[in-house]
């Protein structure tokens, strides 16, 4: 297998799992009418269904990214479609809704290490640069790729072959990008976590499951942690804190944010997360190192992807609710009114590292949180109950369109910039959560003031409640914008001269 073609393959494999994993989302929210009707669940029980693989998914994203470094990245990754498989045959049989929503959350668990890991190793694969802008814009055209299949093909099998169709699909997709992985991902190549690094001068060193990489620090392996053992407390505290926080978001827009078991969950989360950030200064090989975090651009950056997460994942459920209750499409047709917008995603995205190199990495970001903000704004205020697709929702969503791909490449380029080798499954946690989490918190939020700013049941009654979601999600959109205007990442330190060659004094 050649140098070429063996990070194209693996980037087809890499992307395609990104693919899968939106669909799984959107292909299962499309069927949950019939499994309301099959099961006989209410809404809470179906709720629960969705919500049990985001509370999972948003749980397990860091970790799953810190084991990735420490156990190599293949293995997580097999690991991940294997649990993804095996939960969705269950799912697919389930005769129960508790049963459905159990298979649902191991689910998540199998989803959040595949995405970790998938993510890590394109990192490992595709040095910082352009090979990275482009393999990224591949991420970013297959996720909204996924999203358009997952809805398309979430209302054909659920109306030609049940709902239970959509599991058996993620059975044989996972199986599938299991069986090609061997083939086109490198193996691996990282320690075993609990035998010390041998100390070594720095050298070029085989990145974990990846080609060769920069020079590693003296006395560390790539792909080991800086020292022994695994942060059994920081891994358990972190874990629970993260879902009982999505708990707490997800459950927000049923219950309320000011009930009992919102505010439980939220409170417990936090206090748990206290309970990782002090662990986390005191144990000698942390989960997620002190130092990592004082980067500011790494903040920074993991801000702005939790920010257009927020503005850009609700604008998608908005969209496809008003064309159903506003302008009565069914489901199908309420998911295929984001078509064009999905497309012009697909064309852009492989475009924007282009962009990168021409303008640069801030002023791409900050072009593309200015065209969200403008793009979701002119959907806010065009939205009327006598509106028709064309006239309301197309132009905006194909401005918005070409806004997703470059706030999705620009913000993982900076979230992953400073990632030495060892630290790749760790920046894709830290950058995968982010996105998860602002998911989550944006569509609480977004739904919330949705509903509560309807003035009725009827069409037009709910109209003005999905325009003032919508202006929030653009105020979210202004307030990155503003802030990528301070993104500085730090300039990478010159290469060491080579040693004068000893030349014929003849």
């Amino acid at each position: 297998m050649s140098g070429d073609r063996a990070p194209r393959g693996a980037l087809v494999l890499l992307a395609a799992t990104q693919c899968l994993l939106i669909l799984d989302t959107a292909i299962v929210n499309v069927a949950l009418p019939s499994v309301g009707a099959d099961l006989g669940a209410g809404s809470a029980g179906l709720s629960w269904v969705a919500n049990a693989y985001l509370i999972t998914f948003g749980g397990l994203l860091l970790l799953g990214g810190r084991a990735a470094d420490l156990f190599g990245h293949r293995r997580l990754y097999l690991v991940g479609l294997g649990l993804l498989a095996a939960a969705s045959a269950v799912g697919a049989l389930a005769p129960r809704t508790e049963a459905l929503v159990a298979a649902r959350a191991v689910q998540g668990c199998g989803a959040a290490l595949a995405a970790a890991s998938a993510f890590a190793l394109l990192l490992v694969l595709f040095p910082d640069g352009p090979a990275r802008h482009r393999a990224l814009g591949a991420f970013a055209a297959m996720g909204g790729l996924g999203g358009v299949l997952g809805t398309v093909l979430g209302g054909v099998l659920t109306d030609l072959l049940g709902w239970r169709s959509t599991f058996w699909l993620n059975v044989l997709a996972a199986v599938l990008l299991a069986a090609l992985a061997p083939r086109v991902l490198p193996p691996a190549a990282t320690p075993d976590p609990r035998v010390p690094p041998a100390v070594t001068p720095p050298a070029v060193t085989p990145a974990p499951d990846g080609p060769p990489c920069a020079p590693a620090a003296a006395g560390r392996l790539p792909g080991a942690s800086a020292g022994r053992g695994f942060d059994l407390v920081g891994a358990l505290t972190a874990t629970a804190g993260l879902g009982l926080l999505a708990y707490a978001l997800v459950g927000a827009g049923t219950s309320g944010w000011l009930s009992g078991r919102t505010l439980g969950a939220g409170g417990a989360g936090l206090a748990l997360l206290a309970v990782f950030a002090v662990t986390e200064t005191r144990t000698a090989v942390p989960l997620v190192p002190p130092e990592v975090l004082a980067r500011p651009a790494l903040r920074l950056a993991n801000t702005l992807s939790a920010l257009g997460q927020m503005a850009m994942f609700p604008m998608f459920f908005l969209v496809s609710l008003y064309l159903q209750s506003v302008l009565g499409y069914g489901p199908l047709g309420g998911g295929l009114g984001l078509l064009p917008l999905s497309v012009v995603v697909v064309l852009v995205a492989p475009l924007t590292g282009r962009l990168i190199f021409r303008i640069g990495l801030t002023r791409t970001m900050v072009l593309g949180f200015v065209l969200l903000c403008a793009g979701t704004a002119w959907l806010a205020l065009a939205l009327d109950s006598d509106g028709t697709f064309a006239g309301t929702v197309l132009a905006p969503s194909l401005l918005i369109g070409v806004a997703l791909p470059l706030v999705m490449v620009t913000t993982n380029v900076a979230a992953t910039a400073e990632a030495a080798p060892e630290e790749t499954g760790l920046a894709s946690g830290l950058v995968n959560t982010s996105q998860q989490f602002g998911s989550v918190l944006g569509l609480a939020v977004l739904v919330a003031i949705a509903t509560g700013r309807a003035e009725g049941a009827g069409a037009a009654a709910q109209t003005p409640g999905f325009r003032v979601a919508l202006l929030v999600g653009a105020a979210f959109a202004a307030s990155a914008a503003l802030l990528s205007g301070r993104l500085r990442l730090p300039v990478p330190a010159p290469a060491p001269p080579a040693r004068d060659r000893v030349t014929d004094p003849r």
